[in-house]
């Protein structure tokens, strides 16, 4: 293992662990909208995790029908994403 892919671990790890924290210490909601989801991650890349079945939506306890995402689940996904890595076309070998 390589010393990049041992430190992009840690991150993730860290990450993961903090957004889980956080969720539980209920500063946050473990829950978000589809329009905040949207608005963090970025719509293609939140249309496409629901198309793949990566990410389903919820129903949030006592809100009624609104479906929401989960975020732990969401950080998650966009964690194993790795599409921030990948080279530029201009800058990738042929």
């Amino acid at each position: 293992m390589e010393i990049e892919d041992l430190s992009l671990l840690m991150l993730n790890a860290v990450n993961s662990g903090v957004a889980k924290a956080v969720a539980e210490s209920g500063v946050i909601t473990p829950f978000i909208s589809k329009a905040d989801a949207y608005r963090i991650y970025g719509r293609s890349n939140v249309d496409r995790w629901l198309t793949e079945h990566l990410i389903a939506p919820l129903s949030a306890p006592g809100k009624g029908s609104k479906r929401f995402l989960d975020r732990i689940k969401l950080d998650c996904v966009a964690a194993a994403s790795n599409r921030h890595t990948y080279l530029p076309v201009a800058d990738r070998k042929l």
